[in-house]
């Protein structure tokens, strides 16, 4: 039986040292000899129910491997502006098979072939970890020489152990297990902004920033047309985590657990009952957003001459009274299509100067 592999995107195991938020999945790997004498033991039987289960995580994982690619240079390439959020990263994801709760937790082990040991689970474009040549499925077996966890604990464990070494040295010498082979790689440090991104498990059309994350719903991720349009939205969320939005209208608390939830395969989507307890963005701070958010994308190379007729075709699908949706969260259209126009005016004529592209 094949599958698609699993992946995932978001930023840091603890210590902000690896980019993860959200479990994906590696090929799976092929049963190893046994040794001489020992006996085969018969395979634990795959249920209808684990197949269903690890058909929704790679449903789950198409999305969040879109989202991840989309984020990966507004990330990059927007580190000088991130300040205070910006971080040292390693540029991969490492997951293991206790991940996930319950009956996912057997669907990764039996059907997608995830075991004990922390497998890569995702490579960040541009990262130090793909210019290593580090690839989805490669199990991580030491760090500078030390032994990395495996087991339950293991993903909290490594940010232990990851974190020293990237704080202190430009590189991390990383030994992998390839195909039954170990190797020695060594993984430059990438400076990036350092937010988790994540895919919120809901059919809400919204994003979430709470300072620290930005979160896409499945519901925005089926509404955009193309990755510069996801780039729109993840770029704006980014831009109010940079400003330091949530925290200053005193949202932080209720986005977080909003994104807390709904990064669960199950979500409790009673949360999303009215508004949430999300207090609309007012205008003055949705424009501050919508200004950085240009630079934010042009800086990454994506389109910008279509970010105000974007949010207009938005506005019109879900108005502000589409309860817990994006423009009930962000009622200002008028003022802000009239900044995102002059942004987009600045950064054209910035290009056409020569000018570095700086808000």
């Amino acid at each position: 039986m094949s599958r698609m592999h699993l992946r995932q995107a978001a930023i840091g195991i603890a210590t902000a040292v690896l980019l993860s938020a959200c479990a994906t999945q590696g090929p799976m790997q092929a049963g190893r000899p046994l040794p001489p004498g020992q006996v085969a033991q018969e395979a634990p039987q795959v249920t209808p129910e684990m197949t269903a289960a690890a058909d929704t995580l790679t449903r789950m994982a198409t999305l969040q491997d879109r989202l991840y690619k989309v984020a990966a240079p507004l990330l990059i390439d927007n580190a000088e502006l991130c300040t205070r959020h910006a971080r040292n990263l390693l540029g991969f994801t490492a997951k293991n098979r206790y991940t996930y709760p319950g009956s996912f937790n057997e669907a990764a082990h039996l059907v997608l072939g995830m075991g004990e040991r922390l497998q890569v689970t995702n490579v960040l474009a541009g990262s130090g970890a793909a210019k290593a040549g580090l690839r989805q499925g490669d199990e991580l077996v030491a760090a500078a020489g030390k032994p990395l966890p495996t087991g339950p604990n293991a993903l909290s464990q490594a940010g232990a152990v990851f974190g020293p070494i990237v704080t202190k040295q430009a590189s991390l010498p990383l030994t992998i297990e390839r195909r039954g082979q170990q190797r020695d790689v060594t993984v430059p440090v990438t400076r990036a902004c350092a937010f988790g991104i994540e895919l919120g498990n809901s059919d809400n059309v919204n994003a979430y920033a709470d300072g620290q994350r930005v979160m896409v719903t499945r519901g925005m991720m089926g509404f955009v047309q193309g990755d510069d349009e996801l780039a729109y939205v993840i770029a704006h969320t980014m831009a109010h985590n940079m400003l330091g939005h949530a925290a200053s209208q005193r949202n932080a608390a209720t986005i977080g657990s909003i994104i807390d939830n709904l990064t669960r395969i199950a979500p409790d989507t009673s949360m999303l009952i009215g508004s949430g307890g999300i207090k609309a963005m007012p205008a003055t701070l949705d424009t501050a957003a919508d200004r950085l958010a240009v630079y934010l994308l042009a800086r990454a190379d994506y389109r910008i001459e279509g970010v105000s007729s974007f949010w207009k075709r938005f506005a019109e699908t879900y108005p502000a009274t589409v309860l817990n949706g994006h423009t009930a969260n962000h009622p200002s259209l008028a003022q802000r299509t009239a900044t995102i126009d002059k942004a987009v005016a600045e950064v054209k004529a910035k290009k056409a100067d020569k000018k570095p592209l700086t808000p």
